[in-house]
């Protein structure tokens, strides 16, 4: 093996023996699949299938059938359960054959899936489901490894099938995953008893054994194969016709991305808001540098579950990273999408069918920029990220092929076939209905504290993403690692933020534009207290709660309504005050001023944002204790102090001073916020919510 074969990754086996000695069948196909989905050289999310031909009881009849166990519909095998597996009679689905009238047939042959189901499972079958089933072995495996798509997507792809592996996996030409597909597996297994799998043109990789060790091994086996045969046929040669272009530094290219996002996102999210995910990894910025990236973009991916996720094709903007001018880019950004919705018009009009679903949304996924990276949008953070995951498997598939051969993308009308079969419209229709905030990217100041993670958990929970901003950077950290595993890396952000440093609140912003693609929310929330005789006040304290409390809400603002004039979406802004920013409190006047001018600077700001949707509301806690930062140190004591209190009975001494004689917790402000930030109050700015369990002195009229 010469020096740059020795250089390549290859895939490890990660098989453990005593680990899968623990396991029944239907383990074993769990534990296969697993570690298959765990690396995305060899499938992406979501991609491939894994199947075990078991031995049942037959709960009917007490008989031993056999059972097919086949990934369920939508599921991804990298993290599926053994409740995310479909399982049928093997007798029943091998009957459907006489069913079958042909591929115009294929619809109609997916509507008999469930009566062959066993046991009642409810798990849903795919339409690789004939795929698995008629082949003659217990386990299968299908994946979409970039190594063997760049030989499925070659122009001479069967040729290249024969030299790397032989007779030992064959080829198959392009078909539509469904019963007909199926037929043709089972016909190759039969004809070619010795072949252990077959390369399928522009789709991906099938293996098969009688044994699930022996299955998982043969996979890695052939797709190692793959990978380094191409190391050694593409040793020295430049990848994509070679450079063009430059990349600009890491902090250059997150500035650009962060003022283009925002531009993009306002126009592509009209009607359905988008969000966004930016990658600028070394694999994206090696294509979107290269000499044929507008020929091999133009060109579309070839495997189905590609351009399912990334539509056929991308839009690359027009960038020069040597002169690089923004602005310009932001001039032509209209005319370029236009003229993308104009060719995905053209492709729906000339591909439909008489029974074809209504046209999707035209706007690109993609969207590639030369030194800068790739930017991909969608209804959800997760899938604009697994979007942008899937072009980076295209990009492999692009450079891997055009190396060897010529790669070529899938034909339009197949692409079309796919992308608008009346399954998966079907599949779409069943999607759940989006949560109230879907779509949406709130950022939270003081988001460690209490009200400021009460509200996270209640707008993740309606769906939507939330960067959590705090100076405090041990509870951010915590935090985030929390609402992480709780809701997913996908939901939340966390970035350190000085309310009151001018350079912080532009970076954070930076970063909120970067991680989403902008903002939808702003909650203000950032907070500290004291209390003092005004003679006892010095300019520091003084200084200290207007900077924070007043300069810092201005920050913070100000930059929330630029991001949201230039998204053209609206906006909404919930400050949370207090109700010292209504009535007095004695030995407070630095802390209740300060919250004063920022009930007031709410207003001034509901008059300035209206005529761009821009609704900014207030928020008036009181004595909201339970796990308030400002409440742990020195402003509680001040407070009993101030009232002749023990620390100990300040919390029963508020409930009781309130009309309602109830304590105020934080998912109390967090519910007031969540109304003002939804479209429940769209009819509602500058207006102000008490939730204080009722105190007169601060009531608003």
């Amino acid at each position: 093996m010469d020096t740059a074969t020795q250089a390549v990754k290859l895939l490890d086996n990660q098989w453990d023996d005593a680990k899968a000695a623990a396991l029944d069948e239907p383990g074993l196909l769990l534990y296969r699949s697993n570690l298959l989905g765990a690396d995305k050289r060899i499938t992406n999310y979501g991609g491939g299938n894994t199947s075990a031909k078991v031995m049942e009881t037959d709960p009917l009849t007490g008989e031993t059938v056999e059972v097919l166990w086949v990934k369920g519909s939508g599921g991804d095998v990298g993290t599926i359960k053994l409740d995310g597996f479909a399982t049928l009679y093997m007798d029943k689905l091998r009957s459907l054959k006489n069913l079958y009238k042909g591929v115009e047939d294929e619809d109609r042959m997916v509507g008999f899936l469930p009566h062959a189901t066993f046991n009642l499972n409810t798990r849903a079958a795919s339409i690789d489901t004939p795929l698995h089933g008629f082949l003659p072995y217990k386990h299968v495996d299908h994946m979409h490894p970039d190594a063997i798509i760049a030989i499925a997507a070659s122009r001479n792809s069967r040729e290249l099938t024969r030299e790397i592996f032989g007779e030992e996996i064959g080829w198959l030409p392009w078909r539509r995953p469904g019963f007909q597909l199926g037929l043709d597996l089972e016909a190759f297994a039969k004809a070619n008893p010795n072949a252990k799998g077959v390369v399928l043109e522009s789709h991906g990789l099938f293996t098969w054994a009688d044994d699930a060790k022996e299955c998982y091994a043969l996979t890695l086996r052939i797709i190692n194969q793959a990978i380094q045969w191409f190391a050694e046929r593409t040793a020295g040669k430049a990848a994509f016709g070679g450079a063009v272009a430059s990349s600009l530094g890491r902090d250059e290219r997150r500035r650009i991305a962060a003022r283009l996002m925002p531009e993009i996102r306002g126009r592509i999210g009209q009607a359905e808001r988008k969000l966004g995910h930016f990658d600028d990894q070394d694999a994206v910025l090696e294509f979107v540098n290269s000499a044929d990236l507008k020929p091999l973009a133009q060109l579309g991916t070839s495997c189905p579950d590609h351009f399912l996720r990334t539509k056929i094709r991308p839009l690359v903007l027009d960038f020069d990273p040597k002169s690089p001018d923004v602005d310009a880019v932001l001039a032509g950004l209209d005319a370029a999408l236009e003229a993308y919705r104009a060719d995905y018009t053209r492709y729906y009009e000339q591909s439909k069918h008489p029974n074809s679903p209504k046209m999707r949304d035209p706007n690109p996924v993609i969207f590639l920029i030369p030194g800068v990276g790739m930017l991909s949008f969608a209804r959800d953070k997760a899938t604009a990220r697994i979007a942008s995951e899937f072009y980076v498997n295209a990009i492999n598939v692009m450079r891997g092929a055009s190396s060897v051969s010529e790669y070529q993308g899938l034909p339009e009308q197949e692409a079309f076939d796919i992308e608008y079969w009346l399954l998966e419209e079907a599949k779409l229709q069943r999607m759940p209905r989006p949560k109230s905030l879907a779509g949406r990217v709130a950022f939270i100041t003081g988001g460690a504290g209490g009200i400021g993670r009460a509200t996270a958990e209640r707008l993740v929970g309606e769906g939507a993403c939330v960067v959590l901003a705090d100076i405090d950077e041990e509870s951010l950290a915590t935090t985030v690692q929390e609402f992480s595993k709780r809701f997913g890396q996908d939901s939340v952000r966390g970035v350190r933020l000085n309310v009151t440093s001018e350079p912080d609140v532009l970076s954070s912003f930076i970063e909120a534009s970067v991680e989403f693609g902008g903002i939808d929310i702003l909650v203000s929330n950032a907070g500290i207290a004291s209390s003092a005789p005004v003679e006892d006040t010095d300019l520091a304290m003084w200084n200290r709660n207007i900077d924070i409390l007043a300069t810092g809400y201005f920050l913070v603002s100000r930059e929330a309504f630029r991001l949201f004039r230039r998204q053209k979406l609206g906006g909404n802004v919930v400050f949370v005050s207090s109700k010292n920013g209504l009535a007095s409190s004695p030995n407070a006047s630095a802390y209740c001023t300060a919250k004063a001018a920022e009930i007031h600077l709410a207003r001034c700001l509901a008059l300035e944002g209206a005529e761009a949707g821009i609704r900014v509301n207030t928020v008036n806690p009181d004595a909201v204790l339970r796990g308030s930062k400002i409440w742990t140190g020195e402003w509680r004591e001040q407070r009993a102090a101030s009232s002749k209190l023990a620390v100990d009975e300040l919390e029963e001494h508020y409930r009781k001073r309130s009309l309602l004689k109830l304590n105020v917790f934080p998912e109390d402000i967090a519910e007031a916020i969540y109304f003002l930030a939804s479209d429940l109050s769209a009819k509602s700015t500058g207006n102000i919510i008490n939730v204080d369990a009722g105190n007169a002195t601060s009531f608003t009229r």
